[in-house]
């Protein structure tokens, strides 16, 4: 099953795909709440909502929406270095357990929205990304199983990073914490329509057409679970939470020449399975 939060009319809603058209979640079941998505079994609700599925029920039109982040989450917690070829091309070391920093709500925008580039910064850089959203609180030490089963869907994120403030310090919250920098969406898919932990998929981002990042979720250094398990052990994941798993080789600031981001670029990012992200550079107001 696939869901979406957008905005349509001014109003927030929660929409799920049922071959490929959307419907809005209350009006297939009006009893039901964006809750149900995150938490109820998607074999069961999406065999339901399909049953509930009639000729009078119209679709929502995708031209009339704009995305929305897939939750309003409490926290935002980014796994870095999380892929060895990045690590390298970064000149770190690899690291021994998942390194975190944190992202803050307004960050996030969603898919189609413009991606400001601050006048300030001449550094501003993509990373495709795997997003995990939770669907249940997890804390303390929790088994591998408890880890995967506390996750309602997968989804795609940009972890735009502005380099400039990034490595001004040993800190990177200051590069990742701009307005609107985290695109993420448009769509979550369910676990049971992927693999375990989503692995294997392949990940890609480019840059007006160009591909720049072409990697594959096989490929982390800690997992789904492991990332998760790390992060439940000293802080509590809530409904909604949003873990980001790291990007692969290809960023900007390691090429050489480095490539960063330009108003009017338009950045894609796309996960098997998950769908595409897109949003055009502008310069920021």
């Amino acid at each position: 099953m696939q869901w979406s939060r957008y905005l349509r009319r001014g109003v927030v809603e929660w929409g799920v795909w049922l071959e490929e058209e959307l419907f809005s979640l209350q009006s297939l079941d009006e009893t039901l709440q964006p809750q149900h998505l995150l938490q109820e079994d998607p074999k069961i609700l999406s065999r339901h909502l399909r049953l509930r599925r009639t000729a009078h029920i119209p679709s929502v039109d995708p031209e009339s929406i704009r995305y929305l982040p897939p939750t309003s989450p409490q926290k935002i917690l980014c796994a870095g270095l999380n892929y060895r070829d990045h690590a390298l091309e970064s000149g770190a070391e690899l690291p021994g357990a998942p390194n975190f920093f944190i992202r803050f709500p307004d960050t996030l925008c969603g898919s189609g929205e413009a991606l400001p580039c601050p006048a300030q910064s001449e550094a501003m850089d993509y990373e495709g990304e795997l997003l995990v959203i939770l669907g249940r609180t997890v804390h303390g030490r929790v088994h591998r199983r408890e880890a995967l089963a506390a996750v309602a869907g997968y989804s795609i994120f940009n972890d735009v990073s502005l380099r400039d403030y990034q490595f001004r310090t040993s800190q990177w919250t200051l590069g990742k914490n701009f307005p609107n920098s985290g695109p993420c969406g448009p769509r979550v898919t369910t676990p049971e329509e992927l693999p375990e932990g989503a692995r294997g998929l392949y990940l890609r981002t480019e840059v007006d057409g160009d591909v720049l990042q072409d990697g594959n979720t096989a490929d982390l250094l800690f997992d789904v679970a492991t990332l998760i398990q790390a992060l439940a052990e000293v802080t509590p994941l809530h409904p909604g939470d949003l873990v980001a798993t790291g990007t692969p080789a290809g960023v900007g600031f390691a090429r050489k020449p480095p490539r960063f981001l330009q108003p009017g670029n338009l950045v894609r990012v796309e996960i098997e399975g998950l769908g595409v992200l897109e949003n055009r550079v502008v310069l920021a107001p």
